[in-house]
């Protein structure tokens, strides 16, 4: 049904207008929130208009408020005015809500509620006003005694004006000081219509400047707007170098200076240079920054880090150099090395240099005539650099030149030496300031947020003035934290690099550089040129210096990671065994940490009360005490302990991830049956039943207090006991009917032992060996009465049967029958009928008496359990969330405030066109391998799907059939919450309302309310349904619950109030019009979700053009049908930027609340974890170091790890990064940032800076880091909290993962190049920064360092080998052992067990040391290390060429499930130029290598030496095929091939897409070079000049060459390449001409040139020395020239495609390709061909740990098993 087709009903047609959460229009409407005072007297507080002038424009409405008012005056859209108006009302209420203490008057809005409010959302513009040096136009003095109702009305209309703005400026609400400076004219201008100020040109009261319909709008924000939009246009679509335009930051930073306010004026003047977008004198450039694409971005903004390290690696080879010390310290007692060091010191002016230049050349197009003294600092900065250079180098020489005069260290040249570090000491005095500064940061933050022009004097010279990134240091604690960190980790970094790296270098390389007769093997052109040779052995050396710190971060970072996991107390309860030895004091933590306490005013929060706490929690979790004892005594806290715990037990029975049985096994059932004791779940009491009886029978003879103390140890025990025979006597007495003999004489017996125990004689007066008959025998009574087919005889029989065993063996005294009827134990009148005792006595209830067979059952599982039940529930993800959830009620956790007085929040989704639910055609497709959808989730969620058919069959479904009709709904549910769809968000995100609803209950409820909620809850019934459509109603709405019988009304209204979710579904509308079935499902979401909103887009097309819209609806449950409740208009076009955060940004106007959550549309949520949300939200209150936090970081929970071993690697990956490695950053590193999505930010804060994300086009791909580095920067703060955690899905599919890290490489490429990186790295201190570097940017940097050094590490190699200096040094070990250490570490690396350690350690936490390894070693096995190491390649190739070319583009990765095989073509496309063609390139260097190397003749040191490279090649090449689903299946690889040459072949036309046609896909490839600039094209080709080596270094080696090292060899060795190029262009062209018509020419041509190619090599065997083996050796030698050529064309592109040779190119370049992909085919054919390769490929890619009986075996070779 689409919201089209449906009239609304006639009588609701009436002129209530459709609200969004409160109907405010109407405070006397029937609604739940307003029976809050709080939301009236906000409402009357907006309505306060009084004595104000009335706008003149519009006829005036009694009901009329202030934000009408303002909307009249100023010209705002009347949607956008309805919805401030909620967004304030509803802020405004919450806010009083929290006030403590509350208000004396709750009738009206209390000022200080409104004060905070205001001081807080206009902070950020009262800090620009500061900033930019003009008086603020909120005309209120902050004095507490001055305060009138005038100023109180005057604060809500400030508060109210900047809503109003913000709410309708559109993409500007990414420049935040673009709003400050229209705020501050429009304040202005309010200022003046309050004051009465008189217009002096019409003698009339003043008026705005803009006014009338829409004015806003059209007058202020759309020339604005326009203005965004053409400077995108001029990115033509983000290709154009990012120099060239100005992107959101650049207009933004525009208003960050005086000019604004002399060049925009007020009303904004359209003629200004800012509007001016194309002609180049005019026009403003960039502004603050100018991104340039280089690597040495990544110099300029961490030069401290990279200064470091040059200079340390300096002084470590001047100290190392002499040989005859071990320790670094001793050669420094040698005055030469002390006098050498000094040296570093004319390093570091040079690099200071370095920086200066790179200014100059990366930001002049910052300097205009508005700007000159930039330019002038720059110039400055560089001279004075040459200066600090020359001043060094003249004193460093003036000492040498001492001493060598005076011929040793006199004091003369000592006193050289002093004069020397004098002048160093000026050099570093700013850097002792800055240390002094780092040691009392508060002396810092305070001068940098002051706006003291002196100050600005002062530091002109460091560093731009900027609005952000002032006052950034931490405080003290956090200093000294962080700084030894770091200090640890450099220390044990250069300690070894200095013995490991360093030295042992130094002899190899003396060795070297003292050889004199190295005999070349070609034509040397430089004489002895050793050094070139020394060049290449240290260049590995130092990539993996360079890098290695991050190996050292990983390593520290996972240990200090696990101590700080260990003290916040996780992973204490891993499993149900764990969770069953605490549950009893389990029911406390749940009250003390989930359920609000009352407490008297200010006492949260003092150090008694948190004391308190901090001991109360110690009890709680090391079982001191028996807290739940008071359960026993207090009802009502077991009570809602049971509520909660069983509705978290119904929701995972909703979500089928447990059975039926399970449920009854875990629940806390409600004390019925009279039980004296806590009821316990089923699966504690397991087995201490027995337990008991065994030790009864052990202890015959002993007195009661003896046995009863023995089982009274044991909690579970005792209750089992009392439990049992409280029931057993209920039950008894139940099916016994009243008022008969046998219902008395029952009750005698038991009457007879309650005596005995009172008088503790119960083990003299019963004989307790008959007990283990009597457990029998209820066993069997038990049994009988909860079959489905009951027999009333066997009943009679066997109580017959226990009476008996009761009379004579029990008691220990016989007696006659006299005496039994005496004592009321045998009838004493024949009974009716003269039948046998109880046969006409017992009358069993009825089968609808649901709450005595449940009780029944539970009996007979304490009766009857012999395991311990460790092992329920069976599916891992329940106990996974059961563990959890308990656990996390142990930790520190803050106190929950009511749900009344909790922070409001929303939830924001930003949704394209992903599923939503998936559709039966999509669940019963199947793929090539006749595997559908469906079946491939039933495999994998083999006990889900049990448990699902098990509850459509409780909710009346007979055969399995009607799932394709009924039940349809119900199954395409079931398997959507098993994929990444809309509706798993929205069921999860949903779980928020329904928890609060329940919390409200609990809450409010008295003890007569909980009683009997309790009472009447029973979750689960067994057998049909009567009433079906309710049920399966519930089932799919999943917002309702058992609780919702027991709701009063207000928790509607509380939670409505606290919780809002919008989904921003941007194409939504036009989906309608389409009718799509997205459509009509999105609608099905929100008709079933109260609390869900959807905000799109609209595009109405009418006369003048397409007008847009913002619009947000909801489902109305009375009209039956969706209402339109806000359309505000937009601008122009949503996106222009990046499509996801201009989404986000355009619904972030109807989001609700003190905190916003943003969660993907890959993400889930569970119920139990929503319950302590608003403990997180209490976060906010309190500080962490020396600011309260902006961002509350969650910890994510990583739900596709068990799609199949790929998936796991990736989210054991993730897991370990979205825990550990986000763990360790916020504390104790302080620089965690916004890396996920499920992070709650304080909405105000970020609203009034710049919103939840960046968008400017391709710099701001990663848009959500954005974010976080946007809240650094403005003195923001970020924490992590474990204690709750969101689910989140991940890629499953090697490609989709490699698009998944291809994009994320991108993204950190462009961060290299923003303004955003160099600030931190040049704002933060030195320590912090480098936990940025390394954790951001750097982490990608040094990735690609990691492949760097194996190319410089087997070139350098390579080069050696051919040059013939390895023969010479070949008797030299010490090279080799020095290249072993840094060969190793590279390996270290690759193999992915730097990042294997953070799991490691991340596991052993949270599972347990020995499953931690298991887990490792098991990836091991699945070839993980395979996986590790080809993604480092997919990061190193995009994150190099992001950064060099640019060409970054969002990709969508896709969430489906990937089962289906992946054709050869397609992985080809992928990894052809990112992988495979690099792997061939290394192969070839091996190959070569291991003929010309000396040292590879012995086998065992090449194998040594090559191993990890070898590893790399084979990695890069075969794990595509390894990770692909029937990868080597020998038909599929046949079929492949063909495939993949119909491909290389296809001509396809202009339309033909890069998947049909290889010349579309090759020209695509090429796209990041057109647009690159001329630095990287001179590097592309510099870079493919490598290719010609080859050929120079290997002709010598020919036969042919016969020893010659003359220049001509290699001269004449082009003559081969142009006949080879000649002869294939004679081919090609005869092929073209001949082959279709006259074949017999073609073949004649093909003869011709054989038989020349025969001639030649004959005449050369005769004449020359050529050798046979020469012709292979050749084409080592001349394949890789072809394609440095190719590579190089490519790049001239522009010039050569419009000349002949073009077409020769593409033809040659295809024929490559074709040769590659044979290359790469070859082997996976070979294993394809081997028999028993792919059942194991099939073991490896699908089963996990061997373990989880998957059976997709037969899945993914369709052989379907018969059900």
């Amino acid at each position: 049904m689409t919201h089209r087709q449906r009239p609304p009903p006639e009588h609701q047609l009436s002129d209530d207008p459709p609200y969004n959460i409160i109907p405010i229009h109407n405070l006397l409407a029937d609604h739940p929130s307003l029976r809050f005072p709080e939301v009236r007297a906000a409402a009357a507080a907006l309505r306060a208009v009084g004595d104000l002038r009335r706008p003149p424009f519009i006829p005036w409405q009694p009901h009329y408020d202030l934000l009408n008012w303002l909307g009249a005056f100023f010209g705002f859209q009347s949607h956008n005015v309805s919805n401030q108006r909620e967004h304030l009302v509803l802020h405004l209420a919450n806010a009083q809500m929290r006030l403590q203490p509350p208000p004396d008057n709750i009738d009206t809005l209390d000022p200080s509620v409104l004060r905070r409010f205001r001081r807080k959302l206009l902070r950020n513009y009262t800090h620009w006003c500061s900033y930019i040096g003009c008086k603020s136009n909120i005309w209120i003095s902050d004095s507490r005694r001055q305060f009138s109702a005038a100023d109180h009305r005057r604060e809500l209309l400030y508060v109210a004006l900047y809503l109003l703005i913000w709410g309708e400026s559109a993409n500007l609400r990414f420049m935040p000081e673009c709003i400050c400076y229209i705020f501050h004219h429009m304040a202005m201008e309010l200022n003046r219509i309050l004051e009465d100020y008189i217009d002096e040109n019409t003698g009339r009261p003043v008026l705005p400047s803009i006014s009338g319909e829409n004015a806003f709008l059209n007058r202020v924000v759309k020339p604005i707007y326009d203005t965004v939009k053409a400077e995108v246009e001029n990115s033509k679509n983000g290709t154009a170098p990012h120099a060239n335009w100005r992107n959101y930051d650049d207009l933004n930073e525009y208003f960050w200076s005086r000019r604004c306010f002399d060049k925009l004026k007020w009303p904004i003047d359209i003629g200004s240079n800012f509007f001016a977008t194309t002609s180049r004198g005019k026009r403003v450039g960039k502004t603050g920054f100018v991104e340039q694409r280089s690597f040495l971005n990544l110099f300029r903004s961490f030069d401290k880090l990279w200064i470091m390290l040059f200079m340390f690696l300096q002084a470590a080879i001047i100290v190392a150099w002499k040989d005859r010390k071990t320790y670094p310290w001793q050669s420094l007692e040698d005055r030469d090395i002390q006098a050498k060091l000094l040296s570093v010191f004319i390093t570091w002016s040079a690099l200071r240099l370095l920086q200066a230049v790179l200014d100059v050349v990366m930001q002049y197009k910052l300097v205009s005539r508005e700007t000159l003294w930039l330019g002038v600092r720059m110039v400055l900065k560089i001279i004075t650099s040459v200066v600090w250079i020359i001043i060094f180098i003249v004193f460093y020489t003036r000492i040498w030149n001492q001493k060598n005069d005076d011929g040793d260290w006199s004091s003369a040249a000592n006193k050289r030496v002093v004069n020397f570090l004098e002048v160093a000491l000026v050099f570093i005095l700013p850097e002792i300031l800055a240390l002094v500064l780092f040691i009392i940061p508060w002396v810092r933050n305070f001068l940098e947020n002051t706006n003291w022009r002196i100050f600005y004097l002062i530091t002109w010279w460091f560093q731009s003035k900027t609005f952000v990134g002032r006052g950034l240091r931490e405080g003290l604690v956090d200093n000294i934290k962080y700084s030894l960190f770091w200090i640890v980790v450099l220390a044990t970094k250069f300690s070894f690099s200095y013995f490991l790296q360093i030295k042992p270098m130094i002899k190899p390389t003396k060795d070297i550089l003292k050889l004199d007769d190295v005999r070349y093997e070609w034509h040397q052109f430089f004489g002895k040129s050793n050094r070139f040779a020394v060049g290449l052995l240290w260049l590995p050396v130092v990539l993996i210096y360079l890098m290695d710190l991050q190996i050292w971060y990983s390593i520290y970072s996972s240990f200090v990671g696990a101590g700080v996991g260990l003290l916040s107390h996780l992973g204490e309860i891993r499993n149900v065994q764990q969770l069953r030895l605490r549950f009893q004091f389990f029911a406390s933590a749940m009250q003390f940490s989930l359920m609000p306490e009352e407490q008297l005013l200010n006492t949260r929060g003092s150090l008694r009360s948190k004391f308190k706490d901090t001991l109360h929690r110690f009890k709680l979790r090391y079982g001191f005490g028996r807290p739940f004892k008071k359960l026993e005594s207090n009802q009502v806290e077991a009570h809602k302990f049971a509520l909660i715990w069983n509705e978290i037990i119904s929701t995972f029975r909703e979500e089928d991830i447990i059975s039926d049985h399970e449920v009854e096994l875990l629940e806390l059932p409600q004390n019925t049956w009279n039980v004296r004791v806590v009821r316990w779940p089923c699966f504690l009491l397991s087995n201490e039943l027995l337990l008991a009886l065994s030790q009864a029978k052990e202890l015959v003879d002993a007195p009661d207090r003896w046995l009863w103390s023995k089982i009274e140890k044991h909690e579970y025990r005792r209750c089992s006991v009392i439990e049992t025979y409280d029931s057993v006597r209920h039950l008894l007495l139940t099916i016994v009917q009243y008022n008969t003999q046998e219902h008395s004489i029952i009750t005698t017996i038991f009457q007879e032992i309650d005596n005995s125990i009172d008088i503790a004689k119960f083990t003299k007066t019963f004989n307790l060996y008959a007990l283990p008959k009597i457990h029998n025998h209820l066993i069997t009574l038990v049994g009988l009465l909860i079959k489905s087919k009951r027999d009333v005889n066997k009943v009679i029989n066997i109580l017959q049967a226990l009476y008996e065993v009761v009379i004579r063996d029990f008691f220990r005294e016989a007696r006659t029958m006299n005496q039994l009827k005496e004592d009321g134990l045998a009838p004493h009148r024949p009974l009716s009928g003269a039948g046998l005792l109880f046969e006409n006595a017992v009358e069993l209830p009825g089968l609808e008496n649901d709450n005595f067979y449940r009780q029944a059952r539970r009996l007979h599982t304490i009766l009857t359990s012999h395991d311990s039940m460790n092992n329920i529930p069976v599916n891992l993800e329940a106990r996974r969330r059961i563990a959890f959830f308990s656990n996390s009620l142990f930790m520190n956790i803050p106190h929950a405030p009511q749900v009344e007085k909790m922070m409001g929040f929303s939830v924001l989704t930003p949704y394209y066109n992903e599923e939503v639910v998936y559709s039966m055609e999509q669940l019963r497709t199947e793929n090539e391998d006749g595997v559908s959808t469906l079946y491939y989730l039933q495999t994998i969620y083999a006990d889900e799907w049990v448990n699902f058919l098990q509850r459509m069959k409780r909710e009346g479904m007979v055969s399995e059939d009607e799932l394709w009709n009924n039940k349809l709904r119900d199954l395409r549910l079931w398997a959507s919450y098993r994929g990444q769809t809309l509706a798993r968000t929205v069921r999860g995100m949903m779980y928020y309302y329904r928890a609060l609803k329940m919390l409200a209950f609990l809450d409010s409820a008295s003890e007569m309310d909980i009683r009997e909620g309790a009472r009447e809850l029973v979750p689960i019934r067994r057998g049909g349904s009567a009433d079906d459509s309710s049920l399966s109603g519930r089932s799919l709405s999943r917002a309702d619950s058992s609780m919702s019988t027991l709701f009063k009304g207000h928790e509607y209204g509380t939670a409505l109030m606290k919780y809002t979710y919008v989904v921003a579904c941007q194409i939504y509308g036009t989906q309608k019009a389409k009718k799509d079935p997205h459509a009509v499902e999105i609608l099905d979401l929100m008709k079933n979700n109260e609390a869900l909103r959807v905000a799109y887009v609209d595009e109405v097309v009418n006369r003048d053009g397409t007008e847009y819209y913002s619009v947000l609806v909801k489902y109305d449950q009375e009209l039956e049908r969706e209402v339109e409740i806000y359309r505000v208009k937009l601008p122009g076009p949503l996106k222009l930027g990046e499509g996801k955060p201009e989404n986000q940004n355009h619904a972030l106007i109807f989001t609700r609340g003190d905190a916003v959550q943003t969660i993907d549309m890959n993400q889930d949520n569970y119920f139990e974890e929503a319950l302590k949300m608003r403990n997180l939200l209490e976060e906010y209150k309190s500080k962490y170091g020396i600011r309260k936090p902006n961002i509350l970081g969650v910890r994510e929970n990583i739900f596709t790890g068990s799609v199949s071993s790929l998936a796991w690697f990736m989210s054991a990956q993730e897991t370990s990064f979205v825990t550990l490695g986000q763990r360790v950053l916020a504390n104790p590193l302080k620089i965690r940032l916004h890396y996920g999505h499920p992070d709650v930010f304080d909405r105000f804060w970020f609203l009034t800076r710049g919103g939840i994300s960046k968008a400017s086009r391709l710099i701001n791909l990663s848009e959500d880091i954005f974010a976080g580095f946007n809240c650094t920067l403005r003195g923001g703060n970020v924490t992590h909290h474990e204690y709750i955690q969101v689910g989140k899905g991940r890629d499953v599919g090697l490609n989709q993962v490699s698009m998944f890290e291809a994009k994320v490489a991108s993204g950190n490429g462009e961060q290299v190049l923003s303004r955003d990186v160099y600030r931190l790295g040049h704002r933060l201190d030195f320590f912090r920064m480098l936990s940025f570097f390394y954790t951001t940017v750097g982490f990608f940097f040094n990735t690609m360092m990691i492949s760097l050094t194996v190319y410089a590490f087997l070139w350098g190699r390579l080069y050696l080998a051919l040059s013939g200096v390895e023969t010479s040094v070949a008797g030299n070990a010490n090279t080799n052992r020095a290249l072993g250490t840094i060969l190793n570490q590279q390996f270290i690396v690759q193999l992915g067990l730097f990042t294997a350690l953070p799991m490691i350690v991340e596991n052993t936490l949270e599972l347990g040391f020995l499953a931690a390894i298991w887990d490792f070693i098991t990836m091991q096995l699945q070839l993980s290390s395979v996986f590790y190491t080809f993604s480092l390649g997919t990061r190193s190739h995009y994150f190099g060429r992001t950064i060099l070319h640019g060409g970054a583009k969002y990709r969508a990765t896709g969430r489906g499930f990937v089962v289906e095989h992946k054709k050869f073509a397609e992985n080809y496309r992928l990894y052809a130029r990112s992988h495979f063609i690099k792997a061939i390139e290394l192969g070839l260097i091996l190959t070569v290598y291991a003929g010309y190397s000396p040292v590879a003749k012995g086998t065992f040191t090449y194998i040594a030496l090559t191993i990890s490279s070898w590893f790399l090649v084979i990695s890069w090449i075969m794990a595509p095929f390894v990770f692909n689903p029937s990868g080597f299946d020998w038909l599929k690889t046949v079929y492949d091939y063909d495939d993949f040459i119909n491909w290389i072949w296809f001509r396809g036309g202009v339309f033909a897409k890069s998947d049909e046609s290889w010349e579309k896909w090759w020209y695509e490839e090429q796209d990041h070079l057109r647009t690159t600039g001329l630095f990287g094209k001179l590097l592309e080709v510099i870079l493919d000049l490598r290719f010609f080596f080859f050929q120079y270094g290997i002709v010598y080696q020919l036969g042919i060459a016969a020893g010659s090292k003359s220049i001509a060899v290699y001269i004449l060795s082009w003559i081969y390449v142009i006949v080879a190029l000649g002869i294939y262009s004679i081919i090609v062209y005869a092929r073209d001409k001949y082959s279709a018509r006259e074949h017999i020419y073609y073949r004649l041509v093909q003869f011709l040139v054989i038989a020349l190619g025969i001639l030649i090599i004959t005449a050369l065997w005769e004449f020359t020395e050529f050798k046979f083996l020469d012709i292979f050796t050749s084409l080592l030698a001349f394949i890789p020239t072809g394609w440095g050529f190719l590579l190089i064309a490519q790049v001239f592109r522009p010039v050569l495609e419009k000349t002949i040779i073009w077409g020769t190119v593409v033809s040659v370049a295809r024929t490559y390709d074709t040769m590659f992909g044979v290359i790469v085919l070859t082997p996976v054919a070979v294993l394809s061909w081997m028999p028993g390769f792919q059942s194991m490929q099939t073991r490896i890619l699908f089963n996990e740990a061997f373990s989880r009986g998957l059976r997709i075996f037969q899945i993914v070779v369709g052989k379907k098993s018969k059900g």
